[in-house]
């Protein structure tokens, strides 16, 4: 087994530091960094469709047996996995490591709080919204009915306020961190189409979902309504649109997500019965 040597480690912590200079200087120093991130992402969107219609095209043989809107549905779920997984990721960082809001000796209230990175990570996120409820709109009902246009509109709603305003985007993370339930949703249908419903690999996933969703989707959102509840000295002092929405949104989603989280169980629970 070889060892890294000294030269490789210097040289891999001068991509890194060249990277982090990269990233501060150009890309976060943007001043409209909030308007170019959401454009950004909509390019980044549209690319994802394309490569996964390319690379599914070549290494997925059931692809090319597909029907027309299959494809387009198994392409939009190419974005919205790797959207999941970018903001799951940024939300987790910010909601439980980032000093942004977890260090009291930043000035001013939580609920005031923002940073470059904070805003490019959250146009991306509005950028990815406007591109699923636009192909939710123009193949509706297709690739979801009136829940999904609902969950779409408030995500989308909060995301852009706490983008264009800087209020409550601590609060913006915590339900994004929801997002990390989407790529076991996605290859739950993947299984399904390619045929493999009956597999291991499908119960294997939906026992997984079933945990991710009751972690993401159910005890977190008790612990920010409860964090709210603790910290509303702040919110209130948010406009009053962000103060309704900090209230209202993740009181919504919550109930939304008891509805699914019920489909799950009795799914999972069908699943379980005929491999008795």
């Amino acid at each position: 087994m070889m060892l890294p040597t000294k030269g490789t480690i210097m040289s891999s912590k001068s991509y890194r530091t060249l990277a982090k200079l990269l990233l501060k200087g150009y890309l976060l120093a943007d001043p409209n960094i909030q308007y170019t991130s959401v454009i950004g992402s909509i390019f980044a969107c549209k690319m994802v469709y394309d490569l996964s219609h390319l690379i599914s095209a070549v290494y997925f043989n059931g692809y090319s047996s597909l029907s027309n809107f299959q494809r387009v549905e198994w392409n939009n779920r190419a974005i919205s996995t790797f959207h999941a997984i970018f903001i799951t990721i940024v939300s987790l960082y910010f909601a439980f490591w980032s000093d942004l809001y977890l260090n009291d000796q930043f000035a001013g209230p939580l609920t005031f709080r923002s940073s470059s990175l904070s805003k490019f990570a959250l146009g991306a996120s509005v950028g990815y919204f406007l591109c699923d409820l636009g192909m939710i709109f123009w193949f509706y009902p297709s690739l979801g009915g009136m829940e999904y246009v609902v969950h779409h509109l408030l995500s989308l709603v909060t995301v852009a306020y706490a983008l264009l305003t800087g209020e409550g985007q601590f609060y913006t993370y915590m339900v994004l961190i929801s997002e990390m339930t989407t790529p076991w949703i996605n290859l739950r249908w993947y299984l399904d189409t390619a045929g493999m419903k009956t597999s291991r690999a499908y119960l294997i996933n939906g026992m997984l979902m079933f945990i991710f969703w009751m972690v993401a989707r159910i005890l977190l959102f008790l612990y920010l309504l409860h964090h709210v509840y603790l910290h509303y000295d702040q919110v209130k002092l948010m406009h009053a649109f962000g103060h309704f929405l900090v209230i209202t949104v993740p009181s919504i989603l919550s109930v939304m997500n008891l509805i699914w989280f019920g489909k799950i169980v009795r799914g999972l629970k069908k699943t379980l019965a005929k491999r008795d």
